[in-house]
């Protein structure tokens, strides 16, 4: 057996998420469906970080492991003549048997885009959520810094989240804005069941003078999603890269 790693990219509006479910369309299913074809035998993936439906990535990492002899050349051009469209392998890497896509983890990049404009956007419209309001970033990223460092996140977790413990570390966490985009970029250790697009959430509130930054403090301490803001929208979210240990070689995010 030969264990292979891949980085995968993709447009979440098309898919009902990550995880392979019957009579939907998934990445998981049609990503193992090409690259089965490739192998011509069945081909059974792990990810470094399951997205919901209408989540993108641009810097999924999975892993397999196959009897199949294929080129690295193989695997990445043959699994993309087999994908649709909005669905990707953009490398593929042989690696030890005791790499794990999931569990060699080190870190995870996520972005979260807010389309910040009185109108709204037709080109951005898939990739971002449309806040009309004008947005505080520096009361956004005022707010976030709360975040930054080990906390137990429970007021950030969805209730059908399935993590024994809600505690995780933050390492990074910037709000900027470049024109009408204001991006919220953050770097963790591993995250809860839509902890990310509920910090998005929060911080639309922040920045829209709903909320103060240092309510982001209190509702941390508070530990109850009950009184948090609204989820925001799916469609803002992408997955921009997972660390792994330097060894393993595997190539450089392609978006940083």
């Amino acid at each position: 057996m030969m264990r292979w790693a891949l980085g995968v990219e993709y447009d979440g509006t098309h898919f009902c998420g990550w995880q392979q479910q019957p009579g939907l369309k998934t990445v998981q299913g049609e990503l193992e469906s090409a690259l089965s074809n490739v192998a011509d035998d069945t081909i059974e993936l792990i990810c470094g970080g399951r997205t919901d439906a209408g989540v993108h990535a641009a810097g999924q990492v999975v892993h397999f492991d196959t009897p199949v002899r294929r080129s690295a050349r193989a695997w990445a051009l043959g699994a993309n003549a087999h994908l649709s469209r909005q669905l990707s392998v953009s490398w593929a890497v042989p690696v030890p048997d005791f790499f794990h896509a999931r569990f060699s983890a080190q870190r995870r990049h996520y972005r979260y885009t807010f389309f910040n404009r009185a109108t709204r956007s037709a080109l951005h419209a898939a990739t971002s959520t449309w806040v009309a309001m004008p947005l505080n970033v520096e009361a956004m990223q005022a707010g976030a810094q709360h975040l930054i460092g080990e906390h137990d996140f429970s007021a950030f977790r969805a209730a059908e989240c399935q993590s024994r413990s809600p505690i995780r570390r933050v390492d990074s966490l910037v709000v900027r804005r470049e024109g009408p985009l204001v991006y919220f970029d953050i770097a963790a250790n591993a995250f809860l069941h839509h902890m990310v697009r509920n910090i998005a959430g929060l911080l639309i509130e922040v920045g829209r003078g709903e909320r103060s930054p240092e309510a982001v403090k209190t509702l941390l301490e508070g530990r109850d999603r009950r009184v948090n803001a609204p989820t925001a929208a799916a469609e803002g979210l992408a997955l921009r890269h997972i660390e792994y240990p330097a060894a393993f070689r595997l190539p450089d995010p392609v978006y940083s």
